[in-house]
């Protein structure tokens, strides 16, 4: 049985050549220092992050654009169907002005009557809701946008241009005309204003000489 000689601490073993310094930095490792494993894994695990957020502005960019894409589309079949409608609309009226012509002039002349006259009223009211309009009047200036002048006169009691009977009615359909008034036209009659002008300066000449006859005005 052996006895422990008092005063004596064991220590590690520590490589020949090393200090007692050595031992004691391997034997109790810095306090608070991370692994450098752990450090390696958060970064990449940032740098992953990062790239997800690339990857998903990069898609929610194309997605935005797409979006807009789609919707320019659908405003731009929208418009062509509209104006396809129109076109077929206006082809199909332009067909049945001919036939309105003849009811119109039936109507003048006191034959739209019986079933025939039902018939045209139908005819004319499905005409209306797909948006034909007649115009013309007589009476009103002459318009060359909208008015075609097949007869021409002068009359002494217009002052412009004037449409004085409609040969035919116009028809438009919202904004676009498909056929123009066809009218006779009347314009002021030549001279007629220098006619007037000559009037106008003989009764005051006349007036004039008046006055001088009877003494002048008088006075207040």
């Amino acid at each position: 049985m052996t006895e422990e000689t008092p005063g004596f601490e064991e220590k590690p073993d520590v490589p020949s050549g090393a200090t007692p310094e050595d031992a004691e930095s391997k034997a109790a490792p810095e306090e608070g220092a991370a692994p450098a494993g752990d450090v390696n894994a958060d970064a990449g695990l940032v740098a992953q992050l990062d790239q997800v957020r690339t990857a998903l502005g990069e898609r929610t960019a194309d997605l935005q654009r797409l979006q807009a894409e789609y919707a320019n589309y659908r405003r731009r079949v929208e418009r062509d169907r509209i104006a396809v409608k129109e076109i077929a609309v206006a082809n199909l009226l332009t067909e049945l002005l001919p036939v309105l012509d003849d009811i119109g002039r039936a109507r003048e002349h006191g034959e739209l009557v019986g079933g025939f006259k039902s018939v045209a009223e139908s005819l004319e009211t499905v005409a209306a809701k797909m948006g034909l309009q007649q115009f013309g009047k007589e009476g009103e200036p002459f318009d060359p946008t909208i008015h075609e002048a097949l007869m021409h006169s002068y009359a002494p009691d217009v002052t412009e241009t004037t449409c004085v009977a409609i040969l035919q009615p116009g028809y438009r359909i919202g904004e676009r005309t498909i056929r123009p008034a066809r009218v006779a036209v009347a314009e002021p009659q030549p001279g007629a204003q220098t006619v007037k002008a000559e009037g106008a300066e003989e009764s005051t000449e006349a007036a004039e000489a008046d006055d001088k006859e009877n003494g002048g005005p008088e006075e207040g």
